[in-house]
This record gives C-alpha cells, structure tokens and sequence, in this order.
C-alpha cells in the first residue's frame, strides 16, 4: 500500500471514529451530561443549614469532591478498567452476568449467588429508568422558576406532558431523530463548558478544587454531615454505567474519545464554574446551573436542557428495552412483544408492556416527589448500588481470566470500597424517597427469580413425560403411523428425548411426515453466533433429524432463517421452508398440583406469567399459517 493510500485509510478511519463518537454522545452521555443541572446544588444545600449561606471552603471541597469522583468512578473504573471486561464486544451488567454464570457450568453456591447478585444488579436499571426521566426534565423545566417565580405552578404539568409525549412517541421509533441527538448533546456541552468558564473567571480560588486535598480536608472537618455531602455528591456520576453498558452498540474507543475529549472537559468546567459563582455571589445556591447564564439567553438554554434532559430520557428508556430483551434471550423474563421500529437499524426495537410500566413509574415519581430536591433523594441509591455490584462481578470474571489476583483485589477492593461508602451515604436518604427505586427493583428481581424457578421445574416436568428415541422408534416399529409427504418442524426446550407435541400428536392423530426435525432453541453466553455455527445436526434416524440453532443474547431468534442457513449450508436435506409444517406445544400450566418447588402461590404467579407470555410462532418469526398447535398440560 503506497503512503498515500494509507493516509487515505487513516483519515478515513479517524472520520468514522469520530462521527461514532458524536453519535454516542446522545446515547451514552445523556444522563451524566445533564447532571449538572442538579448534583451541584443538591450537594451543598445538602451541607447548608438552612437559610445560610453556603461556607467557601464546603463549595471548594464539594467541587473538588465531584472532580475526583468524575476521575475515579467514571475515567478510571468504567473508561479505562471495567470496558476490557467484553462479553464479545458486548457491555452491561447482564453481559457480565453471562461471563460470570455461563449456562454451561457446573453449578455451586457461589455461581448461584453471583446469579442472584448479578440479576438484582440488573433490576436496578429498571429503578433508574423510573427515576432519571423525572428527574432530568424536572431539574430542566425548574430553570423557569429562576426568573419567573410566578410559573412555579406549571413547572409540575409542563414535565408530565413532555414525559406522557415521550412515551407516546417509543412506538414510532427513534432512528427518524437519533440522528439529531449526537448533535444536539455537542452543542449542549460546549455550552455548559463556555458558561462554566464564565464562572470561574467570577471566582479563580475554584481552581483549588483541581488538587483532591480540599475534598479530603472537608469531609474530614465536616463531621457526621460529610455522610450525606458523599451521597448528594454522587449524583455527578450517575448515568456512567452507561459507558460500560452501551459500548457494544459504538465500541470502547470512540465511547473513551468522546468523554475524555468532549464531556469530562466541559463537565468538569461547568462544576467549577457553579463553584466559582457561588464563591462570588454565595445567594446564586437557589439555581447555580442557571444562574451562570445571562439573562437574556435563559429561556434558549431552558429549551436547550428540556431537549438534553429529554435525549438523557430517550437514552434510558431504550436501554430499558435492550435490557428487557436479553433478559428474555437469557432465560430471565418470559417472552415478550418486541417490535422493530427500524428494521435495518440493530437496537430500535419497542417493547409495549416495558415502555407504559415505565411510564407509570416516571409519572408516579413526578406527582408523587414534585421537585428534583425531593427526588434527589431517590436517585443516587439504586445506582450507587448497581455500580458496587459491577464491580464484584468484573472481579470475578478478572479472576477466571487468570489476571493476578493481588492486582484485581487492590484495584477492585478500592474501588468496592469507595462505591460501597458512596451506597452507605446515599442509604441514608432511604426514607426520603430511596426506597421507591428499591422497591421496583426488588419487585422485577423478584419475578425474574420466580420465572427462572419456575421454568426449571417446567422442564422437569417436560422431561418426566418425554418419550425416548428408542421408545418412539419402538412404537413406530410396533405400529406405523400413516405417513403424510413433506418435512415437519416440531419445536421443544430441550435437546432430549422426544419432543411431547410430536407424540402427543403421534398418539392422537397416528399420523406423522416423512421427515421429522426436532428444532431447539439455545441462547448462548455470547452476544451473537456467527452462520458457521448456527446449527448443529445429528441424524437420529433416516426420517428423524435433532437440529439444535444456537443465538446469542443480542439476536432475536428466528427459527425459519436457521433452518435457511442450515439448509444453504447443506447441514440438512433439501426441503421447500414454505412448505415446512411447524408443531408447537400450547402449554397449559396446573399449578399448586405438586408440592415440591416452589410455594402455590408462587407457581400459581409463574403459571399467570406462562400464561400471558408471547406465543413460540410470533417469537420465533414463525409464519402463522404454518403453525399447529397442540395442547399440552404440564402440573408443577
């Protein structure tokens, strides 16, 4: 290659690099990015006595105590650490529960407690999806307030209209405008950057900030009060396990390009220009943020951050969705509606029953708290918590990567202890609205560990009534059916035995085609599967094929694709797939009919998730005219 044409290759590279990085601006720094609307103020009205002026030496160690944790909680753990932690390119707490508890392995105490610990950490993000929409459009619209003390009483309804509009607009997609949000996220940090140095010229000792002593030296002297200072500080960094979660979708380089270059910065600017401002004019605590700007552009930048908070909204919701669709994948949520929105756009994807679930939430946290100080003290628990047990998982799977152990210990220790004092402090406002995220966490972790139990004792009871192969080849030796022409598809959880629709069917019916594939479906540990090994086949007999497709849990299972590549791949025998007939089971589940497993009224709560789960054909983009079902009735 000439050194032309290699410069072209690099340019061409550094442009696709950055026009990524200033996609994910929308997506990845939504939440983080907006939090200066708030984290600040809450966190030293948190260390003011009320109707006080707020002392310069709690705002220079409130700034710096912010920096560090931006350096530390966000540069190094999630920028530089936790990122390596890929599950094949893939981020995010359920990917790191599959590398931590693959499917495959032997089972203990330890991998069933990493299970547990990894789903309630996944819940989590359900907490704060109920959480953040209120928050961030409620800090954003409360800009009004600032020079218009007499809109205080729409500052409520205003936010509960752009939210239920929000919600409204996720069954239409969002490809039509994410292309906007990138954008629009960039024009929202050079402004917070510009007015942040506009404050620190108001009062230069901010710069102090820069070195940790001052957050040191006021914790320090700050006695019991530095407890709550920590979890009001907090709030400046929740939204980065969106770093981690969402570098699947734009890799790890751009994700560390655009916050090293774009949002740390400015961040970092905008704190210490609300901390220089206050320095300067101590009264500007009731709005900080807003206070930075002139008066004339205050309106322009409350549109500004209604559209920032409304993109950090988006953001959160979609991940909610992406969240909500490895659950399923993996075998902790039962199947679900999942609508594409965009078909040739991986990710766009809208689940109804997930999207008005959060809105109910949202909607609750906004009538219920009313103002983002009475929500702060919901927000920073849930993700407090989700980072601690991140952290515990990455240290395992550091371990099973053989990385040494005294490194992995002192690194991940220290920052287990950090976040673990960060989700102490942040605890002590679980009276004053932490237990609302908690309890919807709690809830969700709760049915998923129901539907995992559940399924477990399903597939017993499957099995127990499961033909062999070499009972099914006796009987039809015994007795030969009548045999229809063509190929049928009998779809089943388990790759032993006989399917129960096919000799359910077999007994009823005494019919059966000349060629039989008994099709399972396996989710792998890995995000995806490549075409190479897609299928795996083995031949049970001339007229019975095992076909086991194997998806990762980023891919939405489709059974007639499979057997298309299989079939392209020459893994199975010629067959015309428009023509192919497809046995599916219509389970019925008795519960309370067996004692073992679980208490009745929990079965009776998994056999009402059974009942309303999406069909096995809609999932598995099976064409419904070729669909027969055979009604099956399993007691647990």
């Amino acid at each position: 290659m000439t050194a032309t044409a290699q410069a072209d290759v690099d340019h061409g590279q550094r442009r696709a690099w950055a026009a990524t990085a200033l996609a994910c601006m929308g997506v990845v720094f939504g939440d983080i990015g907006t939090s200066p609307l708030y984290a600040l103020q809450v966190a030293i009205n948190s260390a003011t006595p009320a109707g006080s002026s707020p002392a310069p030496q709690a705002i220079i160690g409130i700034v710096s105590l912010i920096f560090w944790s931006l350096i530390i909680v966000i540069s190094i753990k999630y920028a530089i650490l936790i990122m390596r932690a890929d599950n094949g390119g893939e981020g995010g707490i359920l990917a790191l529960l599959a590398l931590v508890s693959p499917q495959r392995a032997k089972q203990n105490r330890w991998r069933a407690l990493m299970v547990l610990v990894g789903l309630f950490g996944a819940t989590l993000l359900y907490g704060d999806g109920a959480i953040t929409p209120a928050m961030s459009v409620l800090s954003a619209i409360e800009g009004l307030e600032v020079y218009a003390p007499q809109t205080q009483h729409i500052v409520v309804p205003l936010t509960v209209a752009i939210l239920i509009v929000l919600f409204l607009f996720q069954k239409k997609g969002t490809s039509w405008i994410g292309g906007i949000f990138g954008p629009i996220m960039l024009v929202w940090f050079a402004v917070i950057g510009v007015l942040g140095i506009s404050g620190i010229i108001k009062g230069p000792a901010i710069l102090a900030a820069l070195s940790p002593w001052p957050a040191i030296s006021y914790l320090w002297h700050a006695g019991p009060l530095a407890f709550t200072v920590i979890g009001s500080a907090f709030l400046a960094v929740t939204g980065g396990e969106a770093l981690y979660a969402d570098m699947g979708h734009f890799g790890p380089f751009p994700i560390r390009v655009a916050w090293f270059g774009v949002a740390l910065p400015t961040l970092t600017l905008n704190y210490f220009g609300q901390g220089g401002l206050l320095l300067a004019d101590p009264s500007a605590i009731s709005n900080p943020f807003y206070r930075l700007a002139p008066e004339w552009s205050h309106y322009g930048l409350i549109a500004l951050a209604a559209a920032a908070t409304v993109i950090a909204s988006q953001a959160i919701i979609t991940g909610a969705f992406s969240l909500t669709q490895q659950a399923a994948q993996l075998g902790f949520l039962p199947r679900m509606s999942v609508i594409h929105t965009a078909g040739h756009e991986r990710g766009q994807i809208y689940i109804p029953l997930v999207n008005w679930t959060l809105a109910v939430a949202t909607l609750t946290a906004v009538l219920g708290f009313r103002s983002s100080d009475a929500l702060a003290g919901a927000y920073g628990i849930a993700v407090s918590l989700l980072m601690v047990i991140t952290t515990v998982l990455a240290a395992f799977v550091a371990l099973h990567w053989k990385h040494n152990p005294v490194i992995v210990l002192v690194v991940n220790g220290s920052l287990f202890l950090l976040e673990l004092l960060y989700f102490a402090s942040a605890s002590t406002k679980l009276l004053d609205g932490g237990w609302f995220p908690l309890t919807i966490s709690v809830l969700i972790a709760f049915l998923m560990i129901t539907w995992r139990r559940g399924v477990e004792i399903l597939d017993k009871a499957r099995l127990a009534v499961r033909q062999t192969v070499a009972d099914f080849k006796a009987g039809i030796e015994a007795k030969p059916p009548f045999r229809i022409e063509g190929t049928a598809v009998v779809l089943g959880r388990l790759t032993k035995g006989i399917p129960f629709a096919l000799s359910q069917n077999l007994k009823l019916n005494h019919v059966m085609h000349r060629k039989m594939l008994l099709v399972a479906i396996e989710v792998t540990e890995t995000p995806r599967v490549t075409d190479e090994e897609r299928a795996s086949i083995r031949q049970i007999s001339d007229d019975l094929t095992r076909v086991e497709l194997r998806y990762g849990f980023m891919e939405n299972p489709d059974v007639p694709d499979g057997l298309r590549a299989a079939l392209a791949r020459e893994q199975i025998g010629k067959c015309d797939l428009s023509q192919l007939t497809y046995y599916i089971g219509h389970e019925t589940i008795v519960a309370g009919a067996l004692k073992e497993g679980m208490a009745p009224w929990r079965k009776h709560l998994f056999a009402f998730m059974h009942r309303n789960a999406q069909r096995p054909g809609a999932y598995f983009n099976i064409p419904a005219g070729q669909i027969m079902e055979i009604g099956l009735e399993f007691k647990i």
